[in-house]
């Protein structure tokens, strides 16, 4: 098989939660640039607007859809994938993206203890949310994408947004985002399992920080990411377009023997590197 094919996604039906902003928008561009039909669900709804017609405006060789949708709210989701798979002839691919930030954690960026991040202060109502959101709402959409998936009997690829927060242990991010994203990289290992014998392949993007507008924007800031610069090997965040052959390599036929995996991609963040002194 040519690369062109391995990585054609030509025609496919796609869906990407969250995909007004950020790591959801970049899914979304890739997917339509290369052919494919894409349908973006978000709850900001004039913000998805937009996107769609930036998007559409862009020059994309597929047909691009956009459709304003609580990940939590599990009828309008159920009733939203019913319309793709109805108007699309299936569903093919799925990216399970849409998260929250979890606010500051118990550290600040630069090593001091923050008492509104601390256990004993935490909010049961911002738990909720995040955990709702960032794991619920995922195992929400695995959940409709295996049940079209599977009626359809032609196979897909399902791709959740996890984080290297499912790995270690970080004092600066807020205490609910790390449990939730543990939660989502055990889910699809566990899905990935459940669901080979369909020949639906189910993988998690582990993405490390990129400038987008979770936490009200605060990658944008030079400031406030200086901590991650330092413990990046590459020394910088990353933009969203540096996530997109990823996510082209796993919704294509490209990666048709790779399921159950954890795609690390954080320049290096994840090892934390001792700091050097010139």
């Amino acid at each position: 098989m040519s690369l062109d094919r391995m990585f054609d996604v030509t025609g496919k039906s796609v869906i990407v939660t969250g995909a007004a902003y950020g790591l959801g928008r970049a899914y979304a561009e890739i997917m339509a640039s290369r052919g494919a039909d894409v349908t973006l669900l978000d709850i900001n709804g004039d913000q998805l607007d937009r996107t769609v017609d930036e998007i559409r405006d862009s020059g994309i060789a597929g047909q691009v859809a956009g459709a304003a949708v609580d990940v939590t709210d599990r009828t309008a989701l159920a009733e939203a994938f019913d319309a793709v798979a109805a108007r699309q002839g299936g569903i093919d691919v799925v990216f399970a993206n849409a998260g929250v930030d979890a606010g500051p954690g118990f550290l600040t960026p630069e090593g001091r203890r923050n008492p509104d991040g601390q256990i004993d202060a935490l909010d049961d109502a911002h738990w909720d949310k995040v955990i709702g959101v960032n794991l619920t709402s995922i195992y929400n959409t695995m959940k409709l994408a295996a049940r079209h998936m599977k009626a359809q009997g032609r196979g897909g690829s399902i791709i959740a947004t996890s984080s290297i927060a499912a790995f270690y242990v970080d004092g600066i991010v807020g205490t609910p985002y790390m449990p939730a994203k543990a939660g989502v990289s055990h889910l699809v290992k566990q899905l990935a399992m459940e669901l080979g014998r369909y020949q639906i392949r189910v993988n998690a993007i582990c993405p490390g920080p990129f400038i987008t507008n979770i936490a009200g924007g605060r990658m944008a800031n030079v400031e406030d990411r200086q901590a991650f610069i330092r413990w990046s090997c590459l020394g910088r965040v990353a933009e969203t377009d540096e996530i997109k052959p990823l996510a082209l390599y796993l919704a294509s036929q490209a990666s048709g023997y790779v399921t159950g995996s954890q795609m690390v991609i954080d320049g290096g963040l994840i090892l934390r590197p001792a700091q050097e002194i010139d």
